[in-house]
Order: C-alpha cells, then structure tokens, then sequence
C-alpha cells in the first residue's frame, strides 16, 4: 500500500519558520508558480533551496522536486520557453516541470504520477529496506485519457 500526504504551504512568507515541520518524512514535492504572475516564479528557487537545506533523502540526496507551471489555461505574464524551463530545471535541481491546469485539470495526473515514479526509483535507499520484496510497484501503463484540452 502506498499513502500520499500532500500538504500545501500556499507559498506564503509566515509559513517560511514552520517549514521544517511540514517537510518532516517528504520523499517528494511539487513547486508551483502562477504563470499569470511572474513574482511567484521569482520565488521558486527560494522555496528548493528551503526543501533542500531542510530535507533529505537517507542517502544525502535531495528528495525529487517536479516544477508545476500552473494556470497555463490564461495568459502568461513573462512566461519562459521551453528550453528556457528544461535548463532552469537542470540548473535548480528540480527532477522536471509541467504546464499544468489545476482549474482545467491539465497535467495534474501526469506530473503526480512522474513525481511517485521518481520517489519509487529512490527507494532502495529508504530505510529499512533489505531487498525488494514487498516493493511498492506503480503501474505504468498509460493513464486512461479522457478528451482534455492541452495547453500551448
């Protein structure tokens, strides 16, 4: 069995103490920007280096980070290319990003299941573990796709 927790930290500065808490036992996080606001991309590298001065997996590697690119359904305020976010990603340390529609539901399911596939690639150095049986297994076939619109 396989539990997610999620817990939202609404990118807000009164939060920033409490962090730690919060990134207690992570294995894994979403970062996500507003691409309508452009301060909220500003910010993203502040919010990684928090999660990896604060949090690491067993091993001494940060745990994976996925970049979202959120509200890629409205207008984009100063939005980077694509290569642009590919080298950002690389540089930042983030495992990989996606445009992402929370509203439109664009990419969530997507970027959730590339986030577990990385956190399950990491788990020969959780804990406890001695050898793979009793793994926890994702099934990788392709989610079954309903008609969605995809963004530009």
């Amino acid at each position: 069995l396989l539990a997610l927790k999620l817990w939202n930290l609404s990118g807000q500065e009164r939060f920033g103490n409490m962090t730690r808490v919060y990134y207690k036992e992570a294995v894994g996080a979403f970062v996500v920007f507003d691409v309508t606001r452009g301060s909220t991309f500003e910010a993203v590298s502040k919010w990684k280096h928090d999660l990896d001065s604060k949090v690491l997996l067993p091993n001494g590697s940060p745990i994976p980070a996925v970049l979202l690119a959120n509200k890629c359904d409205q207008k984009k305020d100063g939005s980077q290319t694509p290569s642009q976010m590919d080298q950002f990603c690389r540089e930042g340390g983030f495992v990989g990003w996606f445009e992402t529609s929370a509203k439109d539901n664009i990419n969530i399911d997507e970027a959730a299941r590339f986030l577990v596939e990385n956190i399950l690639a990491n788990y020969k150095t959780f804990p406890n573990e001695e050898n793979d049986v009793g793994k926890p297994k994702l099934d990788l076939d392709p989610l079954k796709a309903e008609s969605k619109s995809q963004c530009c």
